[in-house]
């Protein structure tokens, strides 16, 4: 939350506090506002001139909610890559220098494809930057596995070029929730952090913790869907062992 507040007024506000002139700026932490800054983490960027933040994204949805989080009234554009209208992105640019400052405190840099590492997000509101992340550069994939009859796989996958900022998310991950994942080395510069179906179950349930939650649809549905089969195989098993 941005509380912009008029010369001469002063109050305690929890968060960290800029002062600029006789404009006093106070950011303060929330759940949505953790969750935006999983998505500039992950699918934004800071530009060169200490101003301006970018997040661009095929989901119009996921640029709205950015927009809505942030209370901003910048229109929301369309960024074409490649040829042919399936290359089409929505994107949308803030100018806010106050924001720019606050968001390298934290540990976000620009050209922070490869060098992002650890982010300084209060333990409080991991959950939600991390399903920031996910929506920014995540996926879960399930599948039948055919080596065993009625066996039902479930991965969840954060994708990054930088390395260090996935080894950062795997301590962090294992540090509140006591679970493990492995990094591996993907195509295209691009490494996992991948969770197998156990993990996935857990950390699943600490990234969507609430029924109404920001968050991009279409990828909760596929989750959704998937916790639907486990909890009916489990449902079928309970049956037959009882």
């Amino acid at each position: 939350m941005f509380i912009f507040c008029k010369p001469g007024v002063f109050g305690l506000v929890k968060g960290r506090q800029y002062i600029t002139g006789l404009v006093q700026w106070v950011m303060e932490w929330s759940h949505d506002f953790a969750y935006a800054v999983g998505l500039i983490a992950t699918d934004g960027c800071l530009s060169k001139d200490g101003r301006h933040i970018d997040l661009t994204s095929k989901d119009l949805e996921q640029i709205q909610n950015f927009k809505s989080i942030l209370k901003a009234s910048n229109k929301i554009g369309i960024k074409h890559c490649g040829k042919g209208i399936e290359k089409a992105y929505y994107r949308i640019q803030l100018g806010n220098v106050k924001l720019y400052r606050f968001l390298m405190s934290l540990g976000i840099t620009p050209h922070k494809s490869k060098t992002i590492g650890k982010l300084n997000i209060p333990d409080k509101y991991f959950g939600d930057f991390l399903r920031g992340c996910f929506d920014g550069d995540g996926c879960t994939y399930s599948y039948w596995d055919k080596r065993w009859k009625s066996s039902f796989m479930l991965y969840t996958v954060f994708v990054s070029a930088s390395e260090a900022f996935l080894m950062w998310l795997k301590g962090k991950i294992y540090e509140l929730y006591g679970i493990t994942g492995k990094i591996n080395y993907s195509e295209k510069s691009k490494y996992q952090l991948k969770y197998a179906k156990g993990s996935s179950l857990v950390l699943l349930s600490k990234i969507y913790y609430l029924d109404k939650l920001v968050c991009l649809k279409r990828k909760r549905f596929k989750i959704d869907q998937s916790l639907g089969i486990i909890a009916e195989q489990a449902r079928v098993v309970k049956l037959v062992y009882t």
